[in-house]
């Protein structure tokens, strides 16, 4: 999951203590990072119980309250956030497995003969992270059969939100902006982007792809996990309320808000409302999830085979749709069962070999460089 990140949030995230130092775990993160994925790839094998699209929302949101709080925690340490090293870090933990996946999946379409088939205006959208724009304006037309395009327009609309936002987020800090005032001007953003979907939906009649994917129309989803980290951070603030009153109300009506947004179909609350709604949802399930690990609905996500899954989401989203389609291809329409566990054992073993030889090494580089 960008995400998505579908995204790609840090591995290591950090709990800081009330005194500023960090530990590096939060609990149920990578778990909730493992499902992000299952929901992308399972809906991506044909079998979409729950739509795919949930799993990008939900990686946006993962992104957005991780890398704030990140970004939280070296502010109240240092009294600045480094913007060389914000980049720096993205920058290693992002774009050695995605250019090497991308260049791998241009590689398979030679040696299979598919030279002529290239478009190098396409990769060149690819590589500058303007997939989603490229989409919209111009089509599905032209993108090799292993990138698949969910992965880069979702990357896309991370990597715009992170040239911008760190601006943002020292600006307030720099006004000395309390965090339910920090929470209040984010929340602002996202009631102006909820507007602008919606005359563009319903004034404008864009198609769906133009709010589904262009970043200025998506980044309320990264925002609402920014919101979480300024505010009642359920790692660095006081949350209000009993866990009795978390466990028999908040918990269960974010969840029956988070459903009605999947059983409402029609097309234009999907791309006006429900992503909103998602991202409000989220936030009491995310605090739950995190402050309440030991709840048996939580409990599995910090199962370890569950949350090694989530350590290796980002490769796994990066690969899952090119292991999909060869497994298409080699079987010549298997039904989606058959399809998505071969692909998904396939996709497992690369991404292992991208975490081991890949992700680790840039994670050592990372904190050498920049810890």
């Amino acid at each position: 999951m960008t995400v998505f990140g579908m995204h790609a949030p840090e591995q290591a995230a950090a709990r800081p203590s009330t005194a500023g130092g960090a530990s590096r775990h939060i609990p149920s993160l990578d778990g909730i990072r493992a499902i992000s994925f299952l929901l992308v790839f399972v809906a991506h094998c044909g079998l979409e119980v729950i739509p795919g699209g949930l799993g990008v929302t939900i990686f946006f949101f993962l992104s957005g309250y991780l890398i704030t709080t990140l970004m939280r925690s070296e502010f109240d340490r240092n009294g600045r956030v480094s913007f060389s090293d914000f980049w720096l870090r993205r920058a290693l933990r992002i774009l050695p497995q995605f250019y090497l996946v991308l260049a791998a999946a241009y590689g398979s379409a030679v040696l299979l003969g598919q030279f002529h088939l290239l478009q190098w205006h396409i990769l060149l959208a690819q590589a500058l992270h303007v997939t989603n724009y490229w989409i919209i304006f111009e089509g599905y037309e032209g993108f090799p059969n292993f990138t698949g395009t969910v992965v880069y327009w979702s990357l896309a609309v991370e990597e715009h939100f992170y040239v911008i936002f760190p601006f943002l987020y020292v600006w307030m800090r720099r006004r000395n902006m309390a965090g339910r005032q920090q929470a209040v001007l984010l929340l602002s953003l996202c009631g102006v982007i909820v507007a602008w979907r919606c005359w563009l939906v319903l004034g404008l009649h864009v198609a769906t792809d133009r709010t589904y994917m262009a970043s200025d129309t998506r980044i309320d989803s990264i925002l609402f996990g920014c919101v979480l980290a300024v505010y009642r951070n359920p790692v660095r603030d006081r949350v209000p309320g009993s866990e009795s009153l978390w466990r028999i109300l908040v918990v269960p009506l974010a969840v029956l808000a988070l459903l009605l947004t999947l059983f409402v179909r029609a097309e234009w609350f999907r791309e006006t409302l429900r992503y909103s709604l998602q991202g409000m949802a989220l936030i009491p399930l995310f605090t739950a999830a995190i402050r309440f690990p030991g709840w048996f609905v939580f409990r599995w996500l910090n199962w370890r085979p569950v949350a090694f899954l989530g350590v290796l989401s980002y490769s796994l989203y990066l690969v899952h749709f090119g292991a999909i389609f060869i497994v298409r291809d080699a079987l010549h329409g298997a039904a989606p069962l058959l399809t998505g566990v071969l692909a998904f054992s396939g996709a497992l073993v690369v991404a292992w070999i991208l975490y081991r030889f890949v992700e680790r090494p840039c994670a050592v580089l990372r904190r050498r460089l920049v810890d």
